[in-house]
């Protein structure tokens, strides 16, 4: 039996040194709408909602989150999907244009940023932000990119927060298109936007 659970032991670690996953953190509006449009995306396997990048602690969307930005925390499989190709997929599904909010959103709460962890995020962030301000030379991108702080995820009565999309599919819809956000997408992204 002892010989057993070391050899199980022995190939759970193995499996599990195998497994690779990043996480990074970004905010794009209203984090439903965010949560929905990077769990579609390949390689990833878990988007949390939450709060980050203010100093506010333990904010909640009822209380206090003065200074916070609503985003998510996305985790990724470096292997099937890159950071680049994550940014990618975030520059369609935002308006880099809006400095008020996103979308029927507006606040400081609602902006868009890009958070990076460390030297090599940052430098893949500002190529991909300099690449997207080249397709649109006569408008200013004014997502901003920011060293990354504590991610406070949803939690407690506010739960209800994280798979919304999945738990109130109607109300969500009618909120997304009401909020205007896939008919702006489209507006600037044009067939890049994935719904």
């Amino acid at each position: 039996m002892k010989s057993f659970v070391s050899a199980l032991i022995f190939s759970v670690s193995i499996f599990s040194a195998n497994v690779q996953a990043d996480e990074t953190i970004l905010a794009g509006g209203c984090f439903w709408c965010m949560e929905s449009d990077f769990e579609k995306l390949d390689g990833v396997s878990d988007v949390v909602s939450g709060f980050t990048g203010g100093e506010t602690p333990n904010p909640t969307y009822n209380g206090n989150h003065k200074g916070h930005y609503e985003a998510v925390k996305i985790t990724y499989d470096p292997n099937v999907v890159s950071y680049r190709q994550i940014l990618a997929h975030y520059w369609v599904n935002i308006d880099p244009f809006d400095a008020q909010g996103q979308f029927c959103d507006k606040g400081h709460s609602y902006l868009s940023a890009i958070f990076v962890a460390n030297e090599e995020e940052k430098a893949i962030a500002e190529k991909s932000k300099t690449a997207v301000q080249a397709k649109f030379p006569g408008q200013k991108l004014v997502t901003p990119i920011l060293t990354a702080s504590q991610f406070y995820p949803i939690k407690g009565k506010e739960i209800g927060h994280q798979d919304f999309y999945k738990k109130s599919p109607v109300r969500y819809k009618i909120y997304r298109w009401n909020c205007g956000r896939d008919q702006r997408l489209e507006e600037i992204w044009g067939e890049l936007t994935k719904h």
